[in-house]
């Protein structure tokens, strides 16, 4: 889409504001809004803006940056009133001497696929993110939505939360998002939307669109929208399955080796084996806060130990069984990300492992397809040696910090501003007293 085709779209669709729209380390949505009037100086000279009140991005003696939009992530934001219509441009971020700001993780994706793309590669994901639908009970109070069905894959023409679901589908869809499915999950006010699979830039363009669109319209029938990773204790918790292929220049699956038991190239393997490897150090990018290791425990479908599998939903990576016929369905599904986490970066720590994979022929150990990973003893595990994922974030972020391949993939400003943030997030939860502790110590102690 170039100018003059955006002008003529935001003048058909009424557009009266635009919401200039990037994120900081952490995923958090920013945004500085304007007038229709400004569209056109913006797209010719971006928007400067104070980069030192953002996360991760400049100190005050350094602090202007200017916001680029890219014109081909234009959609209008459906929940605006007709009177106040408002669509949104995704932005990369640049220093006023007009080089990329390194610290800005949509630009630090955007520059790993390029140097992808010198090697004739795409890396092309699909995510599932799940969330929970609450309703306020009083105050501040908050409990699952009721009248839900609560089952997997259930179906209630009266369900007050299928007809928001049904809704958010539709916005989503206007968004230019291709949605594929929308269902509920397994546990009570749970529920998944799935889209199309794209390259990953836009791919997580697409998650942080369908989040924040769950949340405007949720919030418009009285509801809060969740992606909290483990919001109920005792049921399964909400995970973002990242479905990943590498597809060359002429759009054909490089995973794909028909004579191959698992119809896995030596590629694919070598794609599979350097997750595997780099896998707790990541954990901490995918799974990034307090709570996301509140879902990765045993018992429940979120993956625990570190291997691979076709038929084992436990394994962390599974191979989706072979559909005859099509070679471009063949994809590595990783299971621990969570939605908490911010996709840019995510997806380019999840690309950095696989690529160190292919480079050094890193060859994942043999797959446990019948093997009920729960059910051995730490002796048996340890001789399969199968290693577990961190169990804190604290654990993981010693993990990434041992790390140099991922280290070097996010960039020293990434990379510093993340760890200052997430030390600070483990910080202030140990310092805090929980009412578990007060309900357990304060009379018994």
């Amino acid at each position: 889409m170039d100018k003059q085709e955006l002008m003529k779209r935001v003048a058909e669709d009424n557009v009266r504001f635009i919401s200039f729209q990037f994120t900081d380390v952490t995923g958090t949505v920013k945004s500085l809004d304007a007038p229709i009037s400004r569209l056109a100086e913006a797209l010719d000279q971006g928007i400067w803006f104070d980069g030192s009140s953002v996360e991760g991005f400049a100190r005050i003696q350094e602090s202007d940056m200017r916001l680029i939009p890219d014109m081909e992530t234009y959609a209008v934001l459906p929940w605006s009133p007709d009177t106040m219509r408002r669509a949104r441009l995704f932005c990369d971020i640049y220093n006023p001497d007009g080089t990329a700001f390194l610290g800005d993780p949509r630009g630090a994706l955007r520059r790993a696929l390029e140097n992808l793309e010198k090697r004739g590669m795409k890396y092309m994901v699909g995510s599932e993110p799940e969330f929970f639908l609450f309703r306020r009970n009083g105050g501040t109070d908050i409990h699952p939505v009721p009248h839900d069905v609560g089952g997997y894959f259930d179906f209630s023409p009266n369900d007050e939360a299928v007809r928001v679901r049904t809704e958010l589908m539709q916005a989503l869809d206007s968004m230019g998002l291709e949605v594929e499915v929308g269902h509920h999950e397994c546990a009570l006010g749970q529920h998944e939307i799935d889209f199309h699979f794209s390259n990953a830039l836009r791919s997580a363009d697409n998650v942080l669109t369908l989040k924040y669109t769950v949340k405007a319209i949720a919030a418009q029938h009285g509801l809060i929208a969740s992606f909290m990773p483990k919001p109920i204790f005792g049921i399964a918790g909400s995970g973002m399955h990242c479905h990943q292929s590498l597809f060359d220049l002429a759009g054909h699956n490089l995973f794909y080796a028909p004579e191959d038991p698992f119809n896995l190239s030596s590629l694919a393997y070598g794609f599979i084996g350097g997750q595997l490897q780099h896998a707790r150090a990541f954990s901490a990018v995918t799974a990034p806060t307090i709570n996301s290791y509140k879902r990765l425990v045993p018992g429940y479908e979120a993956p625990v130990y570190v291997g691979w599998a076709q038929t084992n939903r436990s394994a962390l990576i599974r191979i989706p069984q072979k559909i005859a016929g099509m070679a471009t369905a063949v994809r590595a599904e990783l299971r621990c990300p969570d939605p908490s986490c911010n996709p840019y970066l995510a997806y380019l720590v999840m690309l950095a492992s696989a690529l160190d994979g292919i480079d050094n022929k890193i060859i994942p150990p043999e797959p446990f397809n019948n093997v009920n990973v729960y059910e051995l003893t730490r002796e048996e595990r340890k001789d399969m040696q199968i290693v577990e994922l961190p169990a804190s974030l604290r654990e993981a972020l010693f993990e990434l910090e041992g790390d140099t391949v991922l280290k070097n993939a996010l960039g020293r400003e990434i990379f510093e501003a993340f760890m200052r943030a997430k030390w600070a997030e483990w910080d202030d939860y140990r310092l805090n007293v929980m009412d578990w502790e007060l309900a357990r110590y304060l009379e018994t102690s």
